[in-house]
């Protein structure tokens, strides 16, 4: 993370993250968050100047669209 981010009070976490912050963000690594970005399963990023920033909110947001995955339905074996 960046030095930036000591400013913030404790608690109160960053908005925009960078790919290896966003990653971490959801769980996954870089290569599968850049994955999951070029498939849409996650978001692009925003540039701001030079730098490809995630929005965290975009990154919730994104995450509660993925599936679950299924559990056996005893009914699903009934004829």
């Amino acid at each position: 993370m960046s030095a930036n981010r000591n400013v913030l009070p404790m608690g109160c976490p960053p908005r925009g993250l960078s790919r290896v912050e966003g990653a971490a963000y959801i769980g996954v690594g870089v290569s599968k968050f850049d994955e999951m970005v070029a498939d849409g399963r996650m978001p692009p990023p925003r540039p701001i100047d030079r730098r490809l920033v995630w929005d965290r909110l975009e990154l919730d947001a994104a995450f509660s669209d993925l599936p679950h995955v299924e559990e056996d339905n005893p009914w699903d074996q009934v004829a």
